[in-house]
């Protein structure tokens, strides 16, 4: 992701602020629905989970977790974490499983590490926290990754981002062995690797929890509820932000691949191939960077039947809303415009024929709620929004 876009917003907010510019309001295209402000006076957030039907819980970039109460964002965080929030590090990631919270956030203790802590939920109460991965966080200050997400077997996906390191895990041949950088991991709650892992065999106590690795730079990880695949979002460097289908053994493809390989000048022979391990094209990519962020499936039919299921994805640059409905086979997306045969948005009729909504300026997370609506965060306006019927 452009590191412009994201590092570097709390300056234009506040400018923004100081000479009295109003964002318009956010919209989506079908006119049947609604777009309802749920909750505001968020700083800088960055992903968010539900508790219950009333209470959910939001994560602020510089540490603080607030509790958010039938729609009214609590005075006082619950919970205050020692974070480093310089660039793209912070408070970054959260999911519930079961009676358990778990967190991703960049902290501070002999050197930058990024670190999943797990907590002990009780009501809208955390204690009793524990680490259960220690990840790196650098050399590079941005590309951290962050996001997590319950598989449906109850098992936790997290991803780190290639933190500017070239290794074995960014498809550099020669490169130090796998260290977590660039890469998505599926572990039990208490940390261990995931039976059924694809490299569980391997012999290599980091590579047996990883799921996938080539990973560049990614704000969003979804699980189908229908078949329990994950996707992913990734943001290219200049070019060719992604939407994947992931397998286990899937190869991203960065350091050398993003967005279509055709397009590369590489092939895949070049990538580094860990025993099992398979390249695959982006399902879609975006030529022009977007910012891509979060993707989630909609897991209901509260909006009508035409949305339950399909894929949401959501932009930083343009604060934009996608949305994708998926083959019978559920491992593709049925793409409506002829143009996007060759799997790349490159013009404008081709952003109009997957847009959904616009104006949520920043989108940093994608939820369904338990009420079966679509809840959006917005990182910028420090809002949540809830699209009805």
């Amino acid at each position: 992701m452009n590191v412009a876009y994201f590092f570097l917003v709390s300056v234009s907010v506040l400018i923004l602020a100081y000479t009295g510019y109003a964002y318009a309001a956010p919209t989506v295209k079908d006119t049947t629905l609604k777009v309802e402000k749920y909750a505001s006076g968020l700083n800088f957030p960055t992903s968010m989970v539900f508790l219950d039907n009333s209470n959910l819980l939001v994560l602020e970039k510089d540490g603080n977790v607030r509790l958010v109460t039938g729609g009214t964002l609590e005075a006082q965080p619950i919970l205050s974490l020692p974070v480093v929030d310089h660039n793209e590090r912070g408070l970054l990631g959260i999911e519930k499983i079961g009676s358990n919270i778990f967190i991703y956030a960049t902290v501070d203790e002999d050197g930058a590490k990024n670190r999943v802590y797990k907590y002990e939920l009780k009501g809208t109460t955390l204690s009793n926290p524990q680490i259960i991965l220690d990840l790196p966080a650098g050399p590079g200050t941005n590309h951290q990754g962050g996001k997590l997400v319950m598989g449906n077997d109850s098992t936790l996906y997290s991803v780190t981002g290639e933190l500017q390191r070239d290794g074995k895990d960014q498809n550099i041949q020669d490169g130090p062995d796998p260290d977590y950088s660039g890469a998505i991991l599926k572990i039990n709650p208490d940390g261990s690797p995931a039976s059924g892992n694809p490299f569980h065999d391997s012999g290599n106590e980091i590579l047996q929890k990883y799921t996938a690795y080539g990973v560049r730079n990614c704000f969003g990880l979804a699980i189908d509820p229908k078949t329990g695949a994950l996707w992913d979002t990734e943001n290219g460097e200049d070019l060719y932000d992604e939407i994947n289908f992931v397998f286990p053994g899937f190869n991203s493809g960065w350091k050398l691949v993003m967005g279509p390989i055709s397009q590369s000048g590489h092939s895949e022979n070049e990538l580094v191939k860990f025993p099992g391990s398979k390249y695959k094209d982006p399902i879609i990519s975006f030529k022009d960077n977007i910012g891509i962020t979060d993707i989630e499936f909609l897991k209901s039919d509260k909006l009508g039947a035409k949305y339950s299921n399909n894929a949401f994805v959501g932009d930083y640059k343009n604060g934009n809303l996608y949305r994708f409905e998926l083959n019978d086979q559920r491992n593709d997306f049925k793409l409506n415009s002829p143009a996007l045969a060759d799997r790349v948005v490159d013009d404008e009729s081709e952003m109009d024929s997957i847009l959904f909504g616009t104006g949520f300026e920043g989108i940093t997370d994608i939820t369904t709620g338990p009420d079966g609506n679509l809840y959006i965060l917005s990182y910028n306006l420090g809002d949540i929004y809830k699209i009805t019927l």
